[in-house]
């Protein structure tokens, strides 16, 4: 068996703090999000080999990751892009990878910047006992979120319908990226994008696969989180720390309230300041400041400023006593 953790997006809705960074990078508590999908596959003696789908831009950021990690599996698959508009789509840089890395054995393919609260063992367990393709299912709880997503209906545990970004959602129970293949699905992906279909969301191959074959889908309670916004990176680290707050044991805290949910990293300085929800990146200053809701990149300096629903980029310096 074979695995694909996507790794190719770029992230725009997280600039600055992204530009030159894959948000699979960034940390939630003392690992990243990319860490704990590694880990899982790594376990499992069923997958032999993990590609990792990332973009010409990243490709020398991930070689130099790999590198130092503890991780054996993990091998580099780069797709011939380096902005946003050349992307080839999801499902197209599927598509293109099982062709170039040849692979024929059945696929478990995730998405690396989301967090799941299951083992993907268990996923793949699912999987096999069904042996058709598969796709993970989370109730979102709600009607509006689920528009941005692809939503099932099942019949026990098939899906018996599918409908990629709704807009008027029936239920909240939606497709995460979290998939697998039987080895004799992958032909589909190619057959599914010659007809010209959408090559952007994996929602619509499903959709497709589904009123041509069973498709099964795995449903889980706990928790999934999918770095996309700002928010949505400081609820994952909420989850992470469980509602409370990390200081490296190298980072300097003088006179200083730290709140809920705050990440300060190693050789980050924060005096007479008051965080909230907000991760600190190493080497970043931040003094006589009120900060909340932001993301403050490495070396940036915030001094005398009131920050909210903000994303300071790197070497950034904002001074004075302005409001935000």
């Amino acid at each position: 068996m074979k695995a694909v953790v996507l790794a190719g997006g770029y992230a725009t809705r997280l600039w600055p703090i992204t530009k030159d960074r894959p948000k699979m990078f960034l940390p939630v508590g003392e690992r990243t999000v990319i860490d704990e999908i590694f880990a899982d596959l790594e376990a499992d003696d069923r997958v032999d080999e993990v590609f990792v789908s990332t973009n010409e831009r990243f490709a020398d950021t991930f070689d130099d990751y790999l590198a130092e990690s503890e991780f054996e599996k993990p091998t580099l698959s780069i797709e011939e892009t380096v902005e946003e508009d050349e992307k080839f789509g999801v499902v197209g840089a599927l598509a293109q990878l099982v062709d170039r890395e040849g692979v024929d054995d059945d696929l478990i393919v995730v998405a690396g910047d989301n967090l799941i609260s299951f083992d993907l063992a268990e996923f793949t367990d699912f999987f096999e006992g069904k042996g058709t393709p598969t796709l993970a299912a989370y109730d979102v709880g709600s009607l509006e979120r689920a528009k941005s997503y692809g939503l099932v209906e099942l019949e026990g545990d098939r899906v018996v319908d599918f409908q990629e970004k709704p807009e008027d959602p029936k239920s909240t129970l939606v497709s995460i990226a979290c998939y697998a293949f039987p080895a004799e699905t992958l032909p589909d992906l190619a057959t599914y994008l010659e007809n010209d279909n959408n090559p952007d969301e994996p929602g619509w191959f499903l959709q497709w696969l589904q009123s041509r074959e069973p498709v099964h889908a795995f449903t889980f309670d706990g928790a999934w989180f999918d770095i996309g916004t700002a928010d949505s990176y400081l609820d994952t680290v909420e989850y992470a720390l469980d509602g409370d707050s990390l200081v490296a044991d190298g980072a300097t805290v003088e006179n200083s309230e730290i709140g809920d949910v705050v990440h300060v990293m190693d050789g980050a300085e924060v005096t007479d300041s008051e965080l909230e929800r907000t991760v600190v990146f190493p080497e970043a200053t931040v003094a006589d400041s009120d900060v909340e809701n932001t993301v403050v990149d490495e070396h940036a300096v915030l001094e005398e400023v009131e920050l909210t629903g903000s994303l300071i980029g790197a070497y950034t310096s904002i001074t004075s006593g302005e409001d935000f």
